[in-house]
């Protein structure tokens, strides 16, 4: 049996992004919460086939839209990459809404205001058109806090580090420059793949950080390490990994929520503030701090994020029984 997938490919200030437009499994009209475990326990040979090599690599990440569940939004999303299906991606948002909005795919009810619904929750999206293409995206993320403040952890090769455990659609270890590690520069990418294996390896057994809100988002699978900027007009540089062995070439869109919720946390970063974060290719989002947020019993921000896409290509894919990789693979 042979399965077709169309999809528009895309990149997010340099991370691919692939939205599946044609030939995603159905599923139930339910939650996208709910939906996420159904296609998690089901489908899941779809997000491998189309993320992992041959047809993707270690970096891919993707998206497929559905019909929203909830009424106030305008289509919902599952996003899918190397390491999951997560419950936000901020820069497979942007990048999904740049293809989906230029490629005719959804029509907004309010022409420059979007809403989608994640399986973090609802996400509210601006943007700017001109000539028939998008120009930027600013999304408004989920509620972003600081869950745990100076964690320490025994990390191999490296001695002990602290780190911050923040959310920001995900949980992510937020490290800055201390002793034990002096900062970005002079490492290479894969130094930053090895480190950060070994650190959410040694996390494992030190915390294990489930939302408020939805039991369903737990644990930290993403880290980000950050440094002083190089670009003069940002206020960070960062690198955000993910996956096995994935380096985010965008800032990150819920890294740098969780960034900005772990400087608010420790009383750096005000409301109303904005946060210029650069990526490890150069590339800028601009974070802002819009206000003040509760979740659960923690204090936290409302984040919004901007940034630019481009539609680099139309990709119809085949995933054939007869191939013997038909779902994938990873080298390890």
């Amino acid at each position: 049996m042979r399965n077709s997938f169309f999809c528009i490919d895309a990149h997010t200030c340099g991370n691919p992004v692939r939205l599946v437009a044609g030939g995603g499994p159905l599923l139930p009209h339910l939650p996208m919460g709910e939906r996420r475990e159904i296609f998690v326990r089901d489908h899941d040979w779809v997000r491998k086939a189309l993320m992992f090599e041959p047809r993707g690599h270690d970096i891919m990440s993707g998206s497929i839209i559905y019909p929203p569940y909830r009424e106030d939004c305008d289509f919902a999303v599952l996003f899918i990459e190397v390491s999951g299906c997560l419950p936000m991606c901020g820069a497979g948002t942007i990048g999904t809404v740049t293809a989906a909005i230029e490629e005719g795919l959804v029509k907004p009810r309010e022409p420059g205001r979007i809403a989608i619904e994640t399986p973090a929750g609802r996400v509210d999206v601006t943007y700017e058109e001109k000539g028939g293409y998008v120009d930027s995206v600013r999304l408004h993320n989920v509620a972003s806090y600081l869950h745990e403040a100076d964690v320490g952890v025994d990390v191999p090769g490296m001695g002990r580090l602290r780190v911050d455990i923040s959310y920001g659609g995900n949980y992510y270890a937020v490290v800055e420059p201390q002793e034990n590690w002096s900062g970005l520069d002079g490492m290479s990418a894969s130094d930053i793949v090895g480190c950060s294996q070994k650190l959410r390896s040694a996390l494992a057994d030190v915390c294990d950080p489930v939302h408020p809100d939805d039991a369903r988002i737990r644990g930290v699978h993403h880290a980000i390490w950050c440094d002083r900027p190089v670009n003069d007009v940002s206020d960070g540089r960062c690198a955000v990994f993910y996956g096995d062995k994935a380096i985010d070439r965008s800032p990150g869109g819920t890294g740098t929520s969780a960034r900005m919720a772990q400087l608010h946390g420790k009383g750096r970063l005000a409301v109303g503030s904005r946060y210029r974060h650069e990526s490890l290719i150069g590339t800028i989002f601009e974070g802002r701090v819009e206000a003040e947020a509760r979740i659960g019993p923690y204090r936290g921000i409302l984040p919004s994020i901007g940034g630019w896409a481009r539609v680099i290509g139309h990709n119809t894919i085949f995933v054939d029984d007869r191939d013997p990789l038909a779902h994938g693979f990873q080298i390890r």
